[in-house]
């Protein structure tokens, strides 16, 4: 994985990828490209073509993944897998990400993705604060790796994310 080049195609990506709840706009998404804490890889093939994309967030305590996707036409392919466990193998400080709940079947698929690349479930509530304006709040489940959570467990790296990702206020 090489780190982001052309933020346009990854932004594109992330729009065909993603239902718009769960991006922000492509200012604000661009916008975090100077944070410290957030960078964007991305894998290509042999061509240059853009094959996927894995966004993240790496502070202290934990690391935080925030999307991840894979090119429609090459899913399937081992290449997501690919990408998450190169990304899972450079510390040993723990990750989490956010899912949609198992109620449909990519919902599902998804979740059984992340289990099968050693994530864990966890199952208290949970709720992503809007990403654009005039957005509600989106329930969503923490999955974590290497080991599964508490919710009281969660509440710090929560936090975190509530002030440097979402920038709410517990």
């Amino acid at each position: 994985m090489e780190k982001v080049d052309s933020f346009e195609e990854v932004f594109e990506l992330m729009e065909a990828a993603f239902p718009v709840t769960e991006i922000r706009t492509y200012e604000g998404q661009r916008a975090l490209l100077s944070h410290p804490n957030y960078s964007i890889d991305v894998e290509r093939d042999a061509q240059g073509q853009l094959l996927g994309f894995l966004a993240s967030w790496s502070f202290s305590t934990f690391r935080f993944v925030e999307h991840i996707a894979v090119n429609a036409a090459t899913r399937g392919g081992g290449i997501g897998k690919r990408m998450l466990t190169t990304y899972m193998s450079r510390t040993s400080t723990p990750i989490v990400l956010e899912v949609e709940p198992p109620t449909a079947s990519d919902a599902t698929r998804r979740i059984e993705f992340y289990k099968r690349c050693g994530f864990h479930l966890n199952l208290f509530p949970y709720a992503q604060p809007p990403l654009r304006e005039g957005q509600l709040t989106l329930p969503l489940n923490i999955m974590s790796y290497p080991s599964p959570m508490t919710e009281k467990e969660f509440n710090p790296s929560k936090h975190i994310l509530f002030t440097e990702v979402y920038k709410q206020l517990l």
